[in-house]
């Protein structure tokens, strides 16, 4: 995988804060990936930290425009006429016909079965759980991912064990891995 790889984030992946913030820091330069979304996406992300999550409507707007605001080159549309073509769940056909319309080559999603093999297969694109792709980008380059979530632990004035096992509860054998390579364990 090259730094200008297409990876479409779906909305239950940008809805899930610690890991949207790691793997948005890891597209940010130098990039490991370029993420991929639509307005749609972000507009279910906005309802899910509103309706869902409770965020206060100025941290979801914020969160929303701060996306926008960083990786312009991440939004994708003109996808529409693809959506009637397209055999995964109804609801989230926009997600698959946004990373076709993208290019890319891997949707990020903690619901797979909503994007079964057969429906992706035809356009090239495969679909991922977050914590496998993580852990492939651990493999490529762990130095990078390390020091994203010392970043992230910095910030948020914690450990670096700390942030792990808040990711575990999302991601757990990556968690587990990172804190068995890092001897914090």
């Amino acid at each position: 995988m090259k730094a200008d790889f297409r990876v479409c984030l779906d909305a239950c992946v940008l809805a899930n804060f610690g890991v949207a913030d790691l793997l948005l820091r890891l597209a940010e330069r130098p990039r490991q990936y370029l993420p991929i979304w639509s307005a749609e996406i972000l507009n279910e992300v906005h309802r899910t930290q509103r309706e869902q999550l409770d965020w206060p409507e100025h941290l979801a707007d914020s969160f929303r425009d701060e996306l926008r605001a960083h990786f312009p080159e991440a939004r994708t549309s003109g996808f529409e006429h693809l959506i009637e073509h397209l055999k995964n769940d109804p609801k989230d056909r926009h997600v698959l016909a946004a990373a076709i319309q993208a290019r890319a080559e891997l949707i990020l999603t903690f619901n797979l079965k909503d994007f079964p093999e057969e429906a992706l297969s035809p356009w090239g694109i495969d679909a991922r759980h977050p914590q496998e792709y993580l852990l492939t980008l651990y493999e490529m380059d762990p130095l990078q991912i390390v020091s994203r979530i010392s970043a992230i632990a910095t910030e948020r004035e914690r450990d670096q064990q700390e942030v792990l096992i808040q990711l575990g509860q999302s991601v757990p054998a990556f968690s587990t891995r990172l804190l068995s390579d890092l001897n914090l364990s």
